[in-house]
């Protein structure tokens, strides 16, 4: 019989927070109270979360119709191609609306069409400046100036979808996320397009056993570098990848593959440019920004959202909407949540007290919008999948909205990678302490799960080395054959196989991988930039290294594969993990989960020969996966299929069972209550 689902506590269960619990109410009864006014006004958070439909070009009945927020503007005009770039063209100026901070043009069908590139002339009293429309869905740089322009995107034949949203039950519950990078997906130097993406990448992340892909860097970003994290068009999906018809087909085929997939949303800032951003819109720093200082992030050059506007909620949430409902987007993880939450970003601060997270430093408003935008995603697609990228550790975050929290699905495990990165960097393997590696590998809050991993993007970007990397150095680049048994390769190998399979079976819920990790690719990331004379060299995936048999990456990669279908075959992160033995002397870690033991010999090296090991009082353990098979680039010294037989024994007054393995040093053993 399968273990019965855990059920999460009560956020305010935690007896720490019982000081704070008017804190935790009131800010839930804020967020309950701001989604009931919003609501309101057009009968429902979704429907008010729609200013997508209304404001921006739209082709209906026959005409164009333009609408933009602009409250501080004197007069607005369409200039493009379709009046030879003039600014001063009186049949292209908007009127302003009786609500006094929108303007309109309607056009006849024949005054502009599909692929005509345009922007807006925005004056303000004392100014004026060229502009890209806020709500624009399509923007795309001019090659001869560099530009950015809207561009009109109004195909004769509309996208039709073949397969249908997916359903709350279709889903994953449990995520096994594939981050990946349109752009940098391909093996050529250049910019990868959504379609090969889609050919070439798609069949690779579902063969993997992975169900649910992460897009970065979809939101039109004015420098390619910034890795989408400098947005400056929330509404157009980016234009170096392709056309939008491109990107809904990519998540076509992705849920036709069985695979959810989510974005990559930044609504933690906003880049700083103003003909190609939303700074200075209109003339004035805090359309949807914080005015002053406050409106700066000094440490990521960007501006600040102001949570606190409705002109602000109103442009956010609807862009949530938006590519839930354009693209069939199933969710997202939210960038920079710390920056949100706090007035100091989190920059410099250690989180050290629970006093921290309900003090004044905390921009409530901040949080408001984060339960806010739980609450709109979960009525629009209700079996979606948020995540938080919060390093704080803010309790509640990822707690359901119904138990005062901000409602996301999960956050982001952010201190596995840096204790497994600790650890190679910094400690020797004999002075590994296998109890804190525990504590680090399930330390969350009892009613909040989290996405585990060794590794994301955030590791291999410029001046920082992948796992695989940071233990092999120059060594990754010349010694990688299978027939290659030098001490650091096989140590590396070993590692990174174990690091993998103890993250993912001690998850607290999902489980995440880089592009190309997965097989220890041996590239950091660096975009081409003027630093380094524009090169796309280290901005691709090197594919051919997980496809050639006779090197390690390929074995990595298969064991990536395989510690994927045991997962998904047993519901691995269904459950909760169960600690049955740490031994610091010997460097071992065994675990249960699922009708699975998890055996870790961390040792440098020795090997646990007859070694005794309590199993749970039911069961018939049998092989299931080692990290040591020769197929992943190990030694075969694990009998591949073997049987556990149980024994009684004493502890102390008691009966208990027990079974007997060997396992070599640097080896995980995997054994099921299922015979294979």
């Amino acid at each position: 019989m399968p273990p019965a689902k855990p059920t999460r506590p009560h956020l305010l269960d935690d007896p720490y927070l019982q000081p704070y619990a008017s804190v935790v109410r009131r800010r839930a009864e804020l967020a309950s109270a701001t989604a009931a006014r919003l609501a309101a006004k057009q009968g429902s958070l979704a429907e008010f979360a729609c200013a997508h439909e209304y404001y921006g070009l739209h082709f209906r009945d026959g005409e164009w119709v333009f609408r933009e927020c602009a409250p501080n503007a004197t007069s607005i005009s369409l200039v493009g191609d379709f009046n030879s770039w003039r600014d001063d063209d009186p049949s292209f100026a908007l009127r302003r609306l009786p609500d006094g901070k929108s303007w309109e043009i309607r056009l006849p069908a024949a005054a502009i069409s599909h692929g005509q590139r345009y922007h807006l002339m925005m004056r303000w009293n004392g100014g004026q400046g060229e502009r890209i429309p806020a709500y624009a869905r399509r923007v795309v740089q001019n090659p001869t100036s560099h530009l950015f322009e809207a561009q009109v995107w109004n195909p004769p034949e509309k996208y039709k979808w073949a397969s249908c949203r997916r359903s709350p039950l279709d889903c994953a519950s449990h995520p096994l996320i594939y981050e990946a990078h349109i752009g940098m997906a391909q093996e050529r130097e250049g910019v990868g397009t959504y379609d090969e993406f889609r050919r070439n990448v798609l069949p690779r992340i579902a063969e993997a056993s992975y169900n649910t892909v992460q897009l970065m860097a979809v939101m039109e970003h004015p420098y390619y570098a910034s890795f989408g994290y400098h947005v400056g068009s929330f509404f157009a999906a980016s234009s170096r990848f392709g056309t939008p018809e491109e990107l809904m087909a990519l998540v076509d085929d992705a849920h036709a593959l069985g695979l959810a997939v989510i974005m990559d949303v930044v609504h933690s800032h906003a880049v700083r440019n103003e003909r190609d951003g939303l700074s200075l819109f209109d003339g004035t720093p805090d359309l949807y920004f914080h005015g002053g200082d406050r409106g700066w992030h000094s440490a990521w050059d960007s501006r600040c959202f102001n949570y606190g506007k409705d002109e602000t909620l109103h442009f956010l949430l609807s862009n949530l909407h938006y590519w839930l409902d354009e693209f069939h987007f199933d969710g997202f993880r939210f960038d920079g949540v710390t920056s949100m939450l706090y007035h100091h970003h989190g920059l410099g601060v250690a989180f050290t007290d629970y006093s921290m997270y309900f003090g004044d430093q905390v921009d409530e408003n901040a949080w408001i919008y984060l339960n806010l935008a739980n609450r709109l995603i979960r009525e629009v697609h209700p079996g979606a999948i948020t995540i938080a990228e919060d390093v704080s550790g803010m309790p509640g975050v990822a707690a359901p909205v119904a138990d005062c929290g901000m409602g996301f699905g999960y956050r982001m495990a952010m201190g596995v990678p840096e204790c497994w990165f600790k650890m190679v960097r910094e400690i020797r393997d004999e002075d590994w302490d296998i109890g804190w590696l525990w504590h680090e590998l399930t330390d969350h809050r009892a009613e909040e799960s989290t996405v585990s991993y060794v590794e994301c993007h955030d590791q291999a970007l410029v001046g920082g080395k992948t796992f695989l990397f940071e233990m092999l150095d120059a060594a990754i680049y010349d010694s990688m054959e299978r027939t290659s048994r030098a001490p650091a390769i096989d140590r590396g190998v070993a590692l990174h196989k174990m690091a993998r399979l103890a993250t993912l079976a001690a998850a607290g819920g999902g489980y995440l991988n880089f592009m190309g990790n997965e097989f220890g690719h041996p590239e950091w990331i660096d975009f081409p930039r003027e630093g380094n004379g524009f090169s796309y060299a280290h901005a691709r995936r090197l594919w051919h290294l997980r496809d050639d048999d006779a090197l390690y990456f390929h074995c990595l990669g298969d064991f990536d594969e395989a510690m994927l279908r045991l997962a998904a075959r047993h519901d691995l992160l269904a459950s909760r993990p169960r600690l049955l033995a740490t031994d610091n002397a010997r460097k071992f870690l065994a675990f249960e989960r699922a009708g699975c033991i998890f055996l870790f010999n961390l040792h440098v090296s020795e090997a646990l020969t007859d070694f005794p090991v309590i199993v749970p009082p039911q069961g018939e353990w049998h092989w299931a996966l080692d990290t040591d098979a020769t197929d992943f680039g190990g030694f075969g010294r694990i009998q591949r299929g073997g049987e556990y037989p149980v024994f009684i024994d004493k502890c102390g007054k008691e009966a208990v069972r027990r079974i007997r393995i060997y396992l070599p040093p640097r080896t995980a053993l995997v054994l099921s209550d299922e015979a294979k």
